[in-house]
């Protein structure tokens, strides 16, 4: 909710129990709330934990107006590297992509059909604000693979039997020289926490890059593997 304030997004109005009293931030971000002209409504603790979906609410429920935006407006101009969230279902995981993609430089992230709902709850939380400042795009298939197209976007799927990371890098760094002026850079797709990324966006896709593990290990979270793809891409760029 800090974030979002920050952030100037629109608020329609909260509401306040009386535990958000019991701390000094919490004072603090209802009088911020105040501030902002934002409608505050005090209720009992018991109607309060009625309408909060967790178990150890904080003492405050707000409804805000989401930012929206649009495939083009996203630049390379903010970062080098693009996320691309094919089917991840796990709204905790959503949440932490955007919140990764976000802190690590990232221009924006796609989310494609089959992800869990961005503005969900608990997606909401594990961004931890992120979705509030970082653009992030729905599109369908076609959609993205024209956008990718117009903008000259390389795009890269992560799988497991992909070319190891590294080497991916310094072909790609090879090829810096020959891009063109009006191309674009990288958009790092991860696909579903069990099937991966699925096989029509394999097939469009430049390459194919896995992250080497040790022996016996079988597979990274999908937040964990975005996170080391994203941080290599851009620091090689």
């Amino acid at each position: 909710m800090e974030e979002a304030l920050a952030a100037g997004l629109p608020f329609r109005g909260a509401l306040v129990s009386p535990d958000l009293a019991r701390t000094a931030r919490g004072v603090e971000l209802r009088a911020e709330l105040e501030r902002h002209a934002v409608p505050v409504e005090d209720v009992t603790t018991r109607t309060f934990t009625k309408l909060a979906d967790t178990d150890t609410p904080q003492g405050i429920l707000a409804v805000i107006e989401p930012p929206h935006h649009k495939a083009d407006e996203l630049s390379f101009a903010r970062g080098r590297a693009i996320l691309v969230i094919d089917g991840v279902q796990d709204p905790g995981n959503v949440g932490t992509l955007i919140r990764t993609a976000h802190a690590l430089g990232a221009a924006g992230t796609i989310v494609l059909r089959g992800t869990a709902d961005v503005n969900s709850p608990k997606a909401l939380r594990a961004a931890m604000g992120a979705s509030f400042r970082h653009p992030v795009v729905s599109l369908d298939d076609a959609g993205f693979i024209a956008w990718a197209k117009k903008h000259g976007v390389t795009l890269w799927a992560s799988a497991s039997d992909g070319v190891p990371l590294h080497r991916a890098l310094v072909v790609a760094g090879k090829g810096e020289a020959g891009r063109g002026k009006g191309e674009g850079g990288i958009a790092v797709i991860v696909g579903n926490e069990g099937a991966g990324v699925r096989p029509q966006l394999n097939a469009v896709s430049t390459q194919r890059v896995a992250i080497p593990l040790a022996q016996g290990a079988e597979s990274l979270n999908v937040a964990v593997a975005a996170g080391i793809l994203l941080y290599e891409v851009l620091r090689g760029r």
